[in-house]
């Protein structure tokens, strides 16, 4: 009688499968090692990369064909502008057509050629920008010191359904390394991935026809918060010096030109320019914080404004600085006043209106309460600011009794401004450093101004105290900052 095989003996394995007739026969992997997945029915294999190279990299994309035509375009007014009407008077309507004609064919040109040699692409961590036809420079955006991703989209992109993309990092002066201009899809796409990578998640799986599925971290959690009225944001530019004395500006070109009897092309056109670079910055803000839409998420504010060209941006909550309240002079017969943010890595563009740090436009005390909640919570904005000294009217003869500066549980916060009446509140945890300066006049009236400074921004002054009191207050603002940023 015949003893069965025991287990695990030769004789107890099954016999080797025979590879069809005509096919090598499959070769088993050593004892010990993975066995191979074969990939799902209807699906071709994955494909790895032989041993000792790295990964292959992802290709080069290239702007949207029409990103020079939309160059050449925004080239056009800036060339009339430098003409001016005086080449036209001199010149003629013909040659002054011809000379707009052959540099707006010469910027064209330049920015095809721009357009030709420009690529980007994402590579590990990075996003890398090539550029250049003589000299070829690439750089190399680190994703982990991103900060956000602006979808800007301006009138002419508008049109042509563009977007470009402005990137801001920490330590940057201005805008890094914009993408001029790319299709709005491919414009969110890279948006969701470039934050997705920078803030170490997973980015968004497209589909099969292109668009994005999943959306930025956070997206889900979205609060509205705010909605500036249309309304109120005209009203509040016409509340400016430059509108209310706009009539009287024209009032008196007109009666120059009755007296005078001249009508001719040149004077007019050229009184109108001035009269429109009068009203240009309240035009420009109207523009720009038209429709404004702020809300919150987990990624930290959502702000979204612009007519002529729209702007979508998530503003970080780590990376605020500041908080800065301003009552312009006008408003306070309507009790507005205008929030804005001083964010750590965004552009410091000299020109308010350009730039991406604004909280609310306009509005009343209640709203900017509650807006200020969201930022910087148990702040309230209507905080008792002691005055500095008497003797300080020496220094600011007007200002002094406006003058403030105090601490609170969480903030450092000054108010300054005769007219336009201002307020900046700093988080302990943001001061990076604390000055106090005496200028010759502050020596002998034994006063000194305390300065808080943040990175990336002017931080806060409280100016002419007692030079007692700067001393203390400096020692107490440097203890509260190294406490607020110690872990608990």
């Amino acid at each position: 009688m015949t003893e069965p095989p025991a287990p695990g003996s030769p004789a107890a394995q099954p016999p080797p499968t025979q590879p069809p007739a005509g096919q090598p026969p499959a070769v088993e992997p050593p004892a010990g090692q993975p066995q191979p997945v074969e990939p799902p029915a209807g699906q071709p294999p994955a494909v790895e990369p032989p041993a000792g190279q790295p990964p292959a990299v992802e290709p080069r994309k290239r702007l949207h064909p029409l990103s020079p035509l939309l160059h050449g375009a925004n080239s056009l007014v800036v060339i009339i502008a430098a003409l001016s009407w005086q080449t036209l008077g001199r010149v003629g309507i013909g040659w002054y057509a011809a000379l707009v004609t052959v540099l707006l064919l010469g910027v064209v040109v330049l920015s095809l050629v721009s357009w030709y040699n420009t690529g980007y692409h994402v590579v590990g961590r990075e996003l890398r920008i090539h550029e250049g036809l003589l000299w070829r420079r690439t750089r190399a955006i680190p994703l982990e010191r991103l900060q956000s991703v602006e979808v800007v989209r301006p009138l002419l992109a508008q049109l042509s359904g563009l977007a470009e993309l402005r990137l801001e990092v920490v330590g940057g002066g201005k805008t890094e390394a914009p993408l001029a201009y790319v299709a709005v899809a491919d414009a969110v796409a890279l948006r969701e991935r470039l934050l997705g990578l920078a803030a170490r998640t997973p980015p968004s799986t497209p589909s099969g026809d292109g668009r994005v599925e999943a959306p930025v971290p956070g997206e889900l959690n979205r609060r509205h918060l705010l909605s500036v009225a249309n309304r109120d944001l005209l009203v509040s530019q016409l509340l400016t010096p430059q509108a209310l004395l706009l009539p009287f500006g024209v009032a008196f070109v007109v009666v120059q030109f009755l007296s005078a009897g001249s009508w001719s092309f040149i004077a007019v056109a050229s009184t109108l320019t001035a009269m429109a670079g009068v009203l240009l910055q309240p035009l420009r803000r109207v523009l720009a914080d038209w429709n404004f839409q702020l809300g919150r998420d987990e990624a930290g504010l959502r702000v979204r404004h612009g007519l002529l060209e729209t702007r979508a941006q998530t503003v970080p909550l780590d990376r605020v600085q500041a908080v800065g309240v301003t009552w312009p002079l006008l408003w306070r017969v309507k009790g507005w006043l205008r929030l804005r943010l001083e964010v750590a890595g965004f552009s410091t563009d000299a020109d308010a209106v350009n730039r991406a740090d604004q909280l609310m436009p306009v509005g009343d005390p209640d709203t900017a309460q509650r807006v200020m909640a969201e930022v910087l919570p148990g702040v309230d904005l209507t905080m008792t600011l002691p005055p500095p000294p008497r003797r300080a009217r020496w220094v600011h003869p007007l200002a002094q009794p406006v003058l403030g500066a105090g601490l609170s549980e969480q903030v450092f916060a000054v108010r300054q401004g005769l007219l336009t009446r201002q307020l900046v509140v700093v988080p302990y945890a943001r001061i990076q450093s604390v000055r106090v300066v005496q200028g010759p006049l502050q020596r002998r009236l034994r006063l000194a101004t305390v300065h808080a400074d943040t990175a990336g921004g002017p931080g806060a002054a409280a100016q002419d105290r007692d030079i007692a009191e700067a001393w203390a207050l400096a020692a107490e603002l440097t203890a509260r900052a190294r406490a607020a940023r110690t872990p608990r």
